[in-house]
Parts: C-alpha cells; structure tokens; sequence
C-alpha cells in the first residue's frame, strides 16, 4: 500500500528532521544561492572550512576504537580536559536510590526512565530504538499533555502523571512498629507509572520510478497505569533522544543571525515560514527564545540539563527543586530524596560540570567530502531546497568563558527554527508556541556517523525513521515541495543527494 502522505510530503523532509530553513556560507542571511525561476535554489561555491562542521572543535574519530559523540573538542585546552572528562564520568555513572553511603550520587528516582545522562545518550549519540513489536527502548520517552498551556512549563501537565511518564521505580523499605517492643522490615513498592508496548506500524512509499521504501510508525499501549486512568482528553507523543554533539557551539550563535532567518508569515512565499519558539526560562526568571531541544522549548543548555536529571533521572537541581511527583503520587512526594530538607539533589558545581561536558564535545570531520557522488548531491540538495531549511552555517559569538566555542564558523545544517511538518509527525501536543505538527530543526552534522555509534538508532523525534532516507519520505507541510522535488529525481540522484547528507 503507497503511504497516504507519499506524493504530498515534502523532501525538505531530510532538512526538516535536522534542519530548518536557511542557507549561505557565513552567518547564514540569506536564502542558499539564489532562487532560479523554476523556485529552486543554486548552491554556492564549496568551501574549504565545509570539512570542519564544528571549526577548530571537529574531531577526527580515534583509530582502532568505536566511533562516539562524547569526546572532546578538538582545541580544547590540556587544563580544560580534566573537567570534560569528570564531567563525562558523571553523565556515564549510575545515580542510586537513597539513602546511600554514596551521597554525592544517591537520589534517583523515585520514579525514573534512566539511571544516567549517557544510558540514553549512548556515547553521546542516540540510543537504542525499540526494531520490532515489544516494550520501549529506555531512550524512548512518552511525554503527555492536555489542551492548553501551562506559560511556566510550556504545556498543561496530566493532572495525575504530570508531563512525561516515568517507566520505572525505586523499592523502599518501611519501618513497621511490632507487638511486644519488636518491628519489623517489609518490601513496599512506590509503582512506576505504567509499562508501554510499542507496535510499528509499516506501509509502504511507492516513488514516481515505482521503486519502494517500507516506512513504519510507532503505536503504543499503555500497561499497568499506576495511578489510575489517565484524563480523557490527555494527549500523547514520544520522544527520541538526540545526539549531544556541537550544543555549545550552538548555544554561542548570535540569537539576530536565528532571528533573521524566521519567516512566519511566508512574505517571500516560499512555502518556508519558520518561526522561533519563546519559553520560560527558570534561571532568568523571563520568556525568551528557545533555542534547545526537539520543539526548541528550552532557552539554555543548563536548563537542558537541569529539565532531563529532574524528568529523566528524579533528581533536584537549584534549577528544578521539586521532584516530579504530582500530588496524586503521595508515596513518591514522601520518599527519602538524596539531600538534606530544602537542598538539590545536585550540586550547582557537578550541575556546572555536566553542563561543561555537553557544551565541549567535538563535531566529528566530515568524511567522503571529496567524492564525486557526494560532491553532486551537495549541488542537489541546494537545488532541491533543502538549504531553504537546513541553513548551512553561522559564526559563532563570543562568550570568554568558552574561547574555543567562540569565533567558530560552522556548518551545523540546521536554524534552530519551528518547522511545521504535517499531520504525518504530528503529535497533536503544543509545547509553548510550538503546535503538534512543529518541530526545531536538528542539526545534520554527524548523522552520518549515527549508526557507526550504534546500530539500532532511530531518527526523527520518535525514532520511527530507520534511514535518512525514510527520514526525508515522513516530511509534509512546509518542505512538501521539497520533497516532491528529491522524490522526482533520479534513482541515482537520489542517492548522490543521500550520500551527501551521510557525508556530513
């Protein structure tokens, strides 16, 4: 059977997944190239620097061992290192229940997903996806919501599991008075908060050539809810994990060169109209930007940080106090955390440390840059629009705690902008601004790499897409015209134009 979206969505579909609108060498300000009068776009000259995504950051993989996106940027000082590298042990280690002899890393839960940053973030990259009908993989998340919005956490939390659902507990233990002076010990549970099955869904996408792609969607069930039914009207979507490479480069881009490249009203009538999302930032205390995350619904990377250890993990920051139990979990809002009463789980100095880890991992070299096929699907992808989205490349800012960040010209393919993909990616959650169809763009750098890390990885934000090229087929809405065009090309096209994107 075709895929019902197969000749409406669009091939920008590629971008979309990692990217966003724009294009241009430096400081992307203007559309790539130039529009021709059949709409498309010519690509600009290559460019030397185009081989190192992250500037002086890129890394080349280590010969011998496994590829990964937790390593150092490249030009990151010897007294600097030391910290990246405790930083990187703190998101490798498990946290534990407590109380615990280990006080500096007791506190999980009690209700979690994942026992460490990296358990999900497998070396820095994206986790395991769930390959056929089964239980969720834990770099799976199920986030819920109601209609409405909540301006201080974007969406309007499930009254009785909040706005994600923790898929695991811890087991206390409970004191219980005896007869004659005596007492004893016995095992409670505080429930996880359900158990979620998964079944994909495959269909197949038939090419105007009448070759085929056999794409799948995520169902899920709900098993063993915890603590009774959820609301009627709660709405559901999952969530994929990202790499984490290239952030800090990404957090020191000059918020006027994201700005500039919005267009929510289309006035050029491209069919484009990214547009920024605004979120409350609990650091700052105001509404700003977003800039992080897969509907750009956080304003920083600490607060990035800070939102997975409380939502992910359970554990307290100054940044997230409160543990996310709701007041239908009493057992859970009871449990002994891993601090003193009116103190983080997390000191600001390790919460310092992680966030210095993430901010300094290096973007991987492209490879294969120089080869024919790829060289000609760069010029496809400019010409088929897909730089409408994905904006080659900014300078980075300048920021004196992170000179190696600072002055980078990079080349991340991506704007940081809401792109609005279609009821095929729809979710039907708004998060702040962004409406269920709406997604930040992902950077393209390193998805090349994405399965060498590890094998079973998914792409898009539910983990659905197998292939990039299964990625650039789910693509509706705005890069419907895009990906009309990338479907209408050759067979041998369409694979220069993939090659290229694997090249970066």
């Amino acid at each position: 059977m075709q895929h019902p979206l197969a000749l409406q969505i669009g091939a920008a579909a590629l971008l979309a997944w990692l990217g966003g609108c724009e294009s241009g060498a430096v400081a992307a300000s203007s559309r790539a190239g130039g529009a021709t009068a059949s709409g498309r776009f010519e690509p600009p000259p290559e460019r030397t620097s185009e081989v190192m995504p992250g500037g002086a950051t890129s890394i080349s993989q280590p010969a011998g061992a496994p590829p990964a996106f937790d390593l150092p940027a490249a030009n990151l000082r010897p007294d600097q290192r030391t910290a990246f590298y405790a930083g990187r042990a703190l998101a490798r280690q498990p946290w534990v229940k407590a109380p615990s002899s280990t006080d500096a890393r007791d506190g999980l839960g009690p209700l979690y997903n994942a026992r460490s940053c990296l358990a999900c973030h497998v070396r820095g990259g994206r986790g395991r996806v769930s390959t056929a009908d089964g239980q969720l993989s834990t770099a799976t998340l199920v986030r819920l919501s109601l209609p409405g919005r909540d301006p201080s956490v974007g969406v309007l939390p499930e009254p009785t599991y909040g706005t994600q659902l923790q898929l695991r507990s811890i087991a206390l233990r409970e004191q219980l008075p005896g007869s004659g002076g005596r007492s004893g010990v016995r095992l409670s549970s505080i429930p996880a908060e359900a158990g979620v099955a998964v079944r994909w869904l495959e269909q197949a996408y038939r090419y105007p050539d009448g070759s085929e792609v056999v794409l799948r969607r995520p169902e899920i069930a709900l098993e063993g809810l915890g603590y009774g039914p959820l609301h009627a009207e709660t709405r559901i979507g999952l969530r994929h994990t990202p790499p984490l490479h290239g952030l800090g480069l990404l957090a020191l881009i000059d918020q006027e060169d994201i700005a500039r490249l919005a267009d929510p009203d289309d006035r050029d009538g491209d069919g484009v109209s990214g547009r920024q999302n605004r979120v409350w930032d609990p650091i700052d205390g105001r509404a700003r930007p977003g800039r992080f995350g897969l509907k750009a619904n956080q304003a920083s990377l600490r607060v990035q940080v800070a939102a997975a250890l409380r939502t992910d993990v359970g554990i307290t920051s100054s940044v997230f106090p409160e543990q996310p139990c709701t007041a239908a979990q009493p057992r859970c809002q009871r449990a002994p955390g891993g601090a003193l009463a009116g103190e983080a789980e997390i000191s600001d100095d390790l919460l310092a440390l992680l966030v210095g880890f993430v901010r300094s991992i290096g973007v991987p070299r492209r490879r294969t840059a120089d080869h024919p096929l790829v060289r000609r699907g760069r010029g496809l992808f400019y010409r088929t629009g897909c730089a409408s989205c994905h904006a080659p490349s900014f300078v980075t800012g300048s920021d004196p705690s992170a000179p190696h960040l600072s002055g980078q010209e990079i080349w991340p393919y991506t704007d940081l902008l809401l792109h609005d993909m279609g009821p095929g990616l729809s979710d039907g959650r708004r998060d702040y601004l962004a409406a269920g169809s709406e997604w930040r763009t992902p950077p393209l750098w390193g998805v090349g790499l994405a399965r060498a890390v590890r094998k079973d990885v998914g792409l898009l934000h539910d983990g659905r897409a197998r292939t990039v090229e299964e990625a650039v087929l789910w693509h509706d809405g705005e890069a419907r015209a895009s990906r009309e065009r990338y479907a209408g090309l050759a067979a041998r096209d369409r694979r220069a134009l993939l090659s290229f994107v694997r090249s970066l």
